[in-house]
């Protein structure tokens, strides 16, 4: 496909520009949490262990097609992805390698691979910002369904390229039916629906009252309101068992053909231990996975939501979710 070839083209030349010369002596892991989040860990795992890194920042689907392209030739030791989407799809096409017991026992089963290729590092809440100025509670929909509605018409944002709105998709997809999410994609791009890059900028949207409301990670809206609590931003939470709602842990594998994996477990051993759980709570807003590690104070804990029943490691059609946002209108 000439579109895809075009994409790893140019994530190519904004790797090679990115990371640290591809040194075989480092550990390189390819990165689809940003260095703004979490730099400060990997220079601390770095510095602890005394292990050099070779970090490759990049957009999560886009860095699994990358792999994916270069398979068994790849310099990639470790894979962290944003969302679980990206690593099935590496993980149905036999390019990472298991996980010993010892790391996924870690991590709550549910969020962990089946087959224990991959482990959840941290996780997310899909849910609705809105601008408190503009929109009554009452007003907010019940199910993300509801936002092709009539009066809904322009007033929201999404992220169509965002690796957690992808999995959305496709746990909709999965649960729901394909011509369900085709109807619910075309059904947001009648209404108006605004597109933006990222989350960050869904936010700030709402915040400025650009757009009344976004579909977002709950982390985000927190991350803004330290900054200023002043913003009019909410959070609010779809109802128990709506597909808006769903639980989206970022994942941490290591590659197949990777000659470190001692070196590439034991950062994935760092990144559940209790000081990097409480980073993710105190600094991310995240909920941590590893058991026993409280999310930051204010943040509804993770036992008390109520979910979609779906599996992460069914969310591994990236293509055929793009293809099918893509074909929506909405990018």
């Amino acid at each position: 496909m000439v579109a895809m070839a075009a994409v790893l083209a140019l994530l190519g030349t904004a790797l090679a520009a990115s990371g640290c010369g591809g040194d075989r002596e480092a550990l390189t892991i390819y990165s689809g949490r940003t260095e703004d989040l979490v730099g400060p860990l990997l220079e601390q795992f770095a510095e602890e262990h005394d292990v050099p890194i070779d970090i490759r920042y990049g957009d999560t689907p886009q860095l699994a097609l990358l792999l994916a392209e270069e398979g068994d030739r790849t310099p990639a030791d470790v894979f962290w992805g944003q969302s679980p989407g990206a690593t099935a799809y590496l993980a149905e096409r036999g390019l990472l390698a298991p996980l010993s017991r010892a790391t996924l026992d870690l991590v709550n089963p549910r969020f962990e691979d089946p087959e224990g290729l991959w482990t959840g590092t941290s996780g997310r809440q899909r849910v609705l910002v809105y601008n408190s100025d503009e929109v009554a509670e009452a007003d907010l929909p019940r199910s993300v369904t509801e936002l092709t509605q009539p009066q809904y018409s322009g007033r929201v944002g999404v992220a169509p390229t965002n690796g957690s709105f992808q999995d959305f998709v496709t746990a909709m997809r999965d649960i729901e039916g394909e011509e369900a999410a085709a109807a619910w994609l075309r059904g947001m791009a009648d209404n108006g629906t605004r597109t933006y890059a990222n989350n960050n900028a869904i936010v700030e949207a709402v915040g400025r009252g650009e757009i009344d409301m976004g579909l977002v990670n709950h982390y985000y809206n927190y991350r803004f309101l330290e900054e200023d609590p002043s913003l009019p931003s909410r959070n609010h939470q779809f109802e128990d068992g709506d597909i808006g709602a769903l639980v989206i842990p970022s994942t941490a594998s290591v590659l197949a053909a990777s000659d470190k994996k001692e070196e590439a477990e034991a950062f994935i051993q760092f990144l559940l231990s209790e000081e990097a759980q409480q980073y993710f709570a105190a600094e991310t807003y995240e909920y941590p996975l590893a058991r026993d590690v409280p999310p930051a104070e204010g943040v509804p804990p993770l036992e008390s939501l109520r979910p979609p029943d779906e599996d992460p490691a069914r969310l591994g059609d990236i293509e055929g979710t793009a293809r099918l946002i893509q074909e929506s209108g909405l990018e």
